[in-house]
Parts: structure tokens; sequence; C-alpha cells
């Protein structure tokens, strides 16, 4: 009787492995369309969000950029007080540092010289003597502070996103007697 029912046992158990694999199957053969249907809809997103990562990577090494030209120039003018007034001289530095600027339009560069005593405010322009007539305790104070200003055009046009956005940096750094 024992082998009886290991026989019909075993074909039942059969049929049910059978079923599932069968079903498993039919289930991953409908999913095949669905995976494509989700491909052709993110695909687009995306791009969209790649193209977005670019331009602001774009962005951002234009910034480093003009930030980096913006110090130049004024660490030529920070070395001394006829270096400061060199306004050719802070311009070359900031072209030299800024050569691959090349994406960048209008590039307008502006150099300030503010002078003071300890203790008071700063005023720009400089009087004719500088900061020399400063009443002791105090000391002469004289900053060059270095602008540079321009635009970038984005590779891609986006909706509601202008077609070009403004890059500037300000650097100021106190002037070496």
């Amino acid at each position: 009787m024992g082998a009886k029912t290991k026989r019909q046992i075993r074909p039942l158990c059969t049929a049910r492995v059978f079923h599932r694999s069968a079903r498993r199957r039919a289930v991953w053969r409908q999913d095949k369309g669905a995976t494509i249907l989700e491909l052709a809809l993110l695909t687009p997103l995306l791009l969209g969000l790649l193209m977005g990562v670019i331009e602001f990577g774009r962005f951002m090494y234009f910034s480093i950029l003009v930030a980096n030209a913006a110090r130049e120039g004024a660490q030529y003018g920070a070395r001394n007080v006829v270096a400061a007034a060199d306004t050719t001289g802070i311009q070359n530095a900031v072209n030299g540092d800024g050569q691959s600027l090349t994406g960048l339009t209008s590039t307008s560069i502006s150099s300030l010289l503010e002078c003071g005593c300890t203790g008071a405010t700063l005023s720009s322009p400089c009087p004719v003597g500088g900061a020399a007539g400063c009443v002791s305790p105090g000391h002469p104070l004289v900053y060059i502070q270095v602008t540079v200003a321009g635009t970038i055009k984005p590779m891609f046009s986006y909706p509601g996103i202008p077609t070009s956005l403004p890059l500037s940096s300000t650097v100021t750094m106190r002037v070496g007697e």
C-alpha cells in the first residue's frame, strides 16, 4: 500500500511544479512590454536631468574661473601702492589668469582703492597723500578691490531659463607698504 501512495503523490508534485513555472513564465512575458514602456517614458526625463547637471557644472566652472581671475588682479594690486594704482597691470593680471574665459562675454574689470586709518572708516577715492596723515596710535590702511563680471550663455535653451546668466566676483585685499 505504501508504494501505491508514493506513485500517486509523485505525479501530483511534478504537476504543481510545472504549473508554477509556467505561471512565472507567463508573468515574465507580460512584464517584458512594461519594461520597454517604462524605459521609453523615463529616457527623456533622464536626458533632461543629465543636460541640467552639465549646465550646472559649466556654470560652476566659469564661476570659479571668474573668482580666480578677480583674486589674481587683487593680488597684483596688493603688492604695493604703485601696483594698486596701475589699472592696466591689474587688467593684464586678470586677463592672464582668466585665459580660459572664452565662454564668457562682455567681461568687465574694475578696481577701486580705499584708504583710511585704523579705527576709522575707509574712503574712496584715496586722498592725495593716501592715509599718511593718521593720528598715532593709528596707522594707514590701503585696500584694493577688484571686480570681474561677465555673462555666460547656456549650451542648451530651456523654457523659463534666461538666455544669458550673469557672473561676478569681487575680491578685496590689503595693499602692502
